[in-house]
């Protein structure tokens, strides 16, 4: 096990709106206010999608850059970590404000799957839809991360994705440390148990960092199981709008509590930003008077 943990807020999402949450934070205040509280609560990073005023998907790199100014001006000790994921979109708007902020970390999906939500009240599919990243597409946002000097967070939906790593580093274009996020629960992918959770792990390369993203109601569960295992969490709106007793938690900072709940009942210390960037082996912040 890790002496510490290492916990992520994911703040906005892309699909979670205010209809079904009216915590979720769209503008980029409200998004740096969220990560503020995120940071007292315990979490040393914030992962993020921009969104526009209105609560729509942002791709440009201006909005990501006010929201980039607002969160540093707030948490100038923050690691940030920037999605490149869409549906749809030409690939270098998927990548531009990664090479114009060049941030500490950026998410890297590691592969293609159906991705889909099913109710089976309504005995209906939502959000059903092909999410295509191609190996072309995945070397062009890798090459794209290592020009920036940013650190790519290899999302894995499943076992082939953590397998899909192996040739890029091969190739020499990815390179140690390896950062992993294991996301579990999505259709499409793999289910989310302990027993799996275990599985991805034991798949990792050497001088692999990993943490798990639990979707939904499995969330809490994977944390605590993260926890015994030695690895790092992600919580917050964007994977999981609810506490582990059913209520709509009002923050991702509550979800960040949480977590450092459980990780104090099971024993393990939570690591501050500082803390994280030298476990990481990323650089440190700029020192801000």
């Amino acid at each position: 096990m890790t002496d510490k943990v290492i916990i992520t807020a994911a703040l906005t999402g892309v699909l979670a709106t205010r209809q079904q949450s009216p915590y979720i934070p769209y503008t980029p205040d409200e998004i740096a206010a969220e990560a503020r509280r995120c940071a007292d609560a315990g979490a040393s990073i914030v992962h993020i999608h921009a969104r526009q005023d209105n609560g729509m998907p942002a791709y440009d790199v201006e909005t990501y850059g006010r929201i980039d100014e607002a969160v540093k001006a707030q948490c100038p000790d923050l690691i940030i970590n920037y999605s490149t994921g869409a549906i749809g979109l030409e690939r270098e708007m998927r990548v531009h404000h990664i090479r114009a902020l060049k941030p500490d970390m950026a998410a890297l999906n590691m592969g293609s799957m159906n991705y889909a939500i099913y109710s089976r009240k309504a005995k209906t599919f939502y959000h059903d839809h092909v999410f295509a990243n191609p190996f072309k597409d995945i070397q062009y946002f890798l090459e794209a991360m290592n020009e920036a000097g940013t650190r790519p967070e290899m999302e894995c939906f499943d076992t082939g994705h953590i397998n899909n790593a192996r040739p890029l580093i091969d190739m020499g274009i990815l390179q140690p440390p390896f950062q992993f996020s294991l996301v579990m629960g999505v259709l499409g992918g793999i289910p989310a148990s302990t027993k799996n959770l275990l599985h991805q792990v034991e798949q990792l390369p050497d001088n692999s960092f990993w943490q798990v993203i639990g979707i939904g109601r499995h969330q809490w569960p994977l944390v605590a199981a993260a926890l015994t295992l030695g690895g790092n969490v992600r919580v917050g709106l964007e994977d999981n709008l609810y506490l582990p007793n059913g209520d709509l938690a009002k923050s991702s900072a509550e979800g960040v509590e949480t977590a450092v709940t459980l990780a104090n009942l099971t024993g393990v210390a939570v690591a501050s930003a500082a803390e994280a960037r030298q476990m990481l082996q990323l650089p440190q912040a700029p020192v801000t008077n």
